[in-house]
């Protein structure tokens, strides 16, 4: 049977097959189409909304909330959207074999919808804050309950500030909203629950696919004597063995036919082989792009960014199919699939040369931390008059009243001393922290530390100022604070505001879609052209498997890699699939289009079979079906 997959759930990828709607006098209508339609139209839409909404603050939830480095964040994002193209699989399997379809989609639909809510609940800092200092106090807690929720989520398979107590950042509602529209993507498919036709199991294609691989490579490996001949294709090693049907005849011919098609695969699934390495780079913008646009300076953009991929896919997909692939085929070039699937290639590296660029950009106007051997220090002078700061053993600085080094000092030693010009002369020692960044704060009166406090109540003043992104400050706050209405209250800039605009990204954005569009589209069509009707649902699983693989790529990298430089990494991944490039082309070069249907009209002519007698169960099946449509007097939608 023509199995669809997934058939539920993840990525774009046809996740709710509708295969046929059923029609029948007498019933609603709207727009020429099943009212079940739009049911499940809005449930799809939710859903997606549902997963990317999650997804697109995932990798920052990881890196601002949970606090991990960039290559940890980086790791376990990848690692959970490679989770999500492996389940689907799991998924028709269960549906195929054992629930069927309907049933799936809803028991999977739940414990994804608790998924979200779990992952949503997760980000609440109120839970473990008991002391209300707007830190958690339990991130153990955290982590467990996220990491639950992304499981969960995978296996069914997406700021202003708010809290109770405290003021944090809102990824409860960041990750609330699709949790929420989960809940009504279940209710609204549910809604629609008696227009749906509910087909029982019939069995899984891609079992049937490994048990007949399965015996062909036993079989090999027992006859692998030189005594017995060789044959044209490792799968033919499968012939002997046939039992499809109580019909003889028609179930050699079957399996012969079975063989057949899965040749036509595996010669598909060969050329997949290259492709993980465009969804190492491609689902990169979620994660490795997304952090680099924390390090840039704009405000409306970022929320443009966020979305110019899918604004870019609706405008270049329908350029690319009604303007861009006509020109070049009237101008006489052969632009087959194959040849746009490994331009895409390297538009995706073209991509990343670009992000590498901006990048070196970036480094630019980043501070120089320290190492984990160096230590820095910053002086500021809340004295009345200008001192002279002398740190061992030959660092000297001038600082104004009220003012500071102009920079961070690095030392190569933990041990330091610091020495004041004033009358008497202070001297003191320091211990820094290595691979740190500390401040010291040399107050109004040297030889007496103050501590001054800020009280509500009937003496308060207000003082505002707008960060610059990436920016660090350091406020002093005299005595006198109230007196002049907050006033006298100065500003130290310990990092400067980002300065590369995040609109840099807007290039890298516009390649990597092209490259999708070229890639990923034309993917799937050259594919479903190159295999048998009833093989799609292999093809998929493999296309699938294929960026799953590509994001476990980015984890090894990440956690192995270690480059110094981000866009060192950039290239090296540009560089790879570039080198990846060359191969599909070669291997692409040798690859002989075939029609599906022809040979298997061939098989069916090597079998001495009428069309006919091989359909004729499967007619009779057919009809078996129809009748109890017909009794049901409704129009439902296939699932």
């Amino acid at each position: 049977s023509n199995i669809s997959l997934p058939i539920f759930l993840n990525k774009g990828t046809g996740d709710l097959s509708i295969n046929k709607w059923e029609k029948s006098n007498g019933t609603a209508e709207c727009c020429g189409y099943p009212i079940s339609i739009f049911f499940i139209v809005v449930n799809e839409f939710c859903e997606r909304f549902s997963y990317y909404g999650m997804r697109a603050v995932l990798v920052l939830y990881f890196r601002y909330f949970l606090l991990w480095d960039d290559d940890l964040a980086t790791s376990i994002y990848h690692a959970f959207v490679a989770l999500c193209y492996l389940t689907p699989i799991l998924g028709a399997i269960i549906a195929d074999s054992w629930l069927g379809k309907f049933k799936t989609i809803i028991y999977l639909s739940i414990v994804y919808a608790i998924g979200q809510v779990t992952m949503a609940i997760s980000t609440i800092h109120d839970i473990t804050d008991a002391n209300r200092d707007g830190t958690p106090d339990n991130f153990t807690f955290h982590i467990a309950l996220s990491m639950l929720g992304l499981i969960l989520i995978a296996l069914g398979t997406g700021a202003q500030e708010c809290g109770i107590h405290t003021q944090q950042q809102c990824y409860p509602l960041a990750f609330g909203v699709p949790a929420v529209l989960m809940v009504i993507s279940l209710v609204v498919f549910i809604a629609g629950s008696g227009m749906y036709v509910k087909t029982d199991p019939e069995g899984n294609i891609m079992w049937s696919v490994c048990k007949c691989i399965g015996f062909a490579i036993k079989n090999r490996f027992r006859h692998r004597s030189s005594s017995y001949p060789k044959r044209e294709h490792w799968m033919d090693w499968a012939n002997e063995k046939y039992d499809v049907c109580h019909n003889p005849a028609i179930s050699n011919f079957l399996h012969k036919l079975l063989i057949a098609q899965i040749k036509m695969v595996l010669k598909v699934l060969f050329l997949y082989i290259p492709l993980p390495m465009f969804w190492t780079l491609f689902d990169q913008k979620g994660s490795r792009w997304t952090l680099q646009a924390t390090t840039m300076s704009g405000d409306f953009v970022s929320i443009l960014i966020s979305t110019v991929n899918p604004i870019l896919i609706l405008t270049l997909v329908p350029i690319m199919d009604r303007l861009i692939f006509p020109l070049i085929q009237k101008c006489g070039l052969n632009f087959s699939p194959l040849k746009r699937m490994t331009v895409g290639m390297l538009f995706a590296a073209m991509a990343f040369v670009s992000a590498a660029l901006v990048q070196i950009e970036i480094d630019k106007t980043l501070p120089n931390f320290p190492s984990s051997s160096e230590s820095q220090l910053k002086v500021v002078n809340t004295y009345s008059t200008t001192l002279n700061v002398t740190i061992s053993p030959n660092e000297h600085l001038l600082i104004e009243s009220f003012g500071s080094s102009a920079d961070y000092v690095t030392f190569d030693h933990q041990d330091i001393t610091v020495s004041l010009n004033t009358n008497p002369v202070i001297t003191k020692a320091f211990s820094l922290i290595k691979g740190g960044r500390q401040t010291l704060i040399i107050p109004s009166d040297p030889t007496v530390m103050r501590d001054f406090v800020l009280r509500h109540g009937e003496q308060w003043c207000e003082f505002s100022r707008k960060f610059g992104f990436g920016a660090s400050y350091t406020f002093l706050i005299p005595s006198t604070v109230f007196s002049d209405d907050c006033e006298s209250i100065t500003e130290v800039e310990d990092m400067k505001p980002n300065s590369v605009h995040m609109a840099l990204q807007i290039p890298q954005y516009f390649l990597i879609t092209t490259g999708e569009v070229m890639f990923s589209v034309t993917g799937l069509q050259f594919s479903y052209s190159q295999a048998p009707k009833n093989m799609k649902s292999v093809l998929q699983a493999g296309w699938l498997c294929t960026n799953a693989v590509g994001n476990i790529i980015v984890l090894i990298v990440a956690e192995l890699g270690k480059l110094p430089k981000q866009w060192a990494e950039y290239l090296l991944f540009a560089s790879l699939l570039v080198a990846v490039s060359i191969i599909f082309s070669i291997m692409a070069y040798f690859y002989t289009y075939i029609d599906p249907a022809e040979i298997e009209a061939q098989v069916r002519k090597e079998q001495g079979l009428e069309p006919e007698e091989m359909e004729k169960e499967t007619l009779e099946m057919e009809e078996k079906d129809e009748d109890q449509k017909n009794e049901q007097g409704v129009k439902q939608t296939k699932i």
